[in-house]
């Protein structure tokens, strides 16, 4: 089974920073696509960024490159996403996915992404 788990939400002020962390299982984890994604109140939901585990390569949308940053901890199955100055516009559940096996440049595909975790909540306050 694909399992995956995102922790790390908060609610910090303007400007702050948190981590968030997603633990998969192994199976999923190893040379996949995994992926963050927030929906906000009244919003569709939107990728964030992703990774691809089998060679690391990320990639960002425009409203988070600079500030937002993956890294990876294959020993743990575990994505992390390092959110540095954050704005009130960030605020929303944040959602950790998997694509399923797929080649490097396949993990921007945002619609693709078929596993999904429950979520956690980032609050920023101006």
């Amino acid at each position: 089974q694909v399992q995956l788990v995102e922790s790390g939400g908060g609610s910090v002020q303007a400007g702050g920073s948190l981590r968030l962390s997603c633990v998969a299982s192994r199976n999923t984890y190893v040379n996949n696509c995994m992926g963050w994604f927030r929906q906000a109140p009244g919003k569709t939901r939107e990728g964030v960024a992703s990774i691809h585990t089998g060679g690391g390569s990320t990639y960002y949308a425009d409203s988070v490159k600079g500030r937002f940053t993956l890294s990876q901890d294959n020993a743990k199955s575990t994505v992390y996403l390092q959110m540095n100055s954050l704005k009130p516009e960030d605020t929303a559940m944040y959602y950790c996915a998997a694509r399923g096996g797929a080649w490097y440049w396949e993990c921007l595909e945002w619609s693709a992404y078929i596993y999904w975790g429950q979520g956690t909540q980032v609050t920023v306050s101006s």
